[in-house]
């Protein structure tokens, strides 16, 4: 992160990636008040990986580059098989990253209402149920 605070204080331009791209262009349109927000949302069910720390960079990154918030969501789909010690694992490595969360949510917290969300859509004719079994989706793929 210096490196690039560096090269945009000597003068340098770096170009935008796609999203950062966008992120300037709802910007300069005024989408959301001009406020920035963003997730992170891993899923407490293991530790992080490379991949992870790049997805908090950009995350994180793009929200403290342009004074917003980025969230912590755990998409803890199934809360009862996933373990605390990993919720902790992932908060110590975005600190350790040098990082930290405006809010903290939970998946889990909003079932009912992802619920109704799908019950509206299927009666609106918007979605469906697959009511084919697992082995009819798997030779599907």
């Amino acid at each position: 992160m210096t490196d690039i605070k560096n090269e945009e204080a000597a003068g340098e331009k770096k170009s935008l990636n796609f999203i950062e791209q966008a992120v300037e262009k709802d910007l300069k349109e005024g989408k959301n008040g001009g406020k920035i927000q963003t997730r992170f949302p891993p899923e407490p069910n293991g530790y992080l990986h490379i991949g992870h720390a790049k997805a908090i960079c950009l995350d994180f990154g793009i929200a403290e580059k342009h004074g917003g918030v980025c969230n912590l969501r755990f998409d803890d789909t199934n809360p009862t098989k996933e373990d605390v010690e990993y919720v902790e694992a992932i908060k110590e490595d975005i600190q350790w990253l040098g990082y930290h969360w405006g809010n903290e949510y939970y998946a889990s917290d909003y079932f009912q209402q992802l619920w109704d969300f799908a019950i509206r859509l299927i009666q609106e004719g918007k979605a469906y149920i697959d009511e084919q079994s697992s082995e009819e989706i798997a030779k599907q793929k």
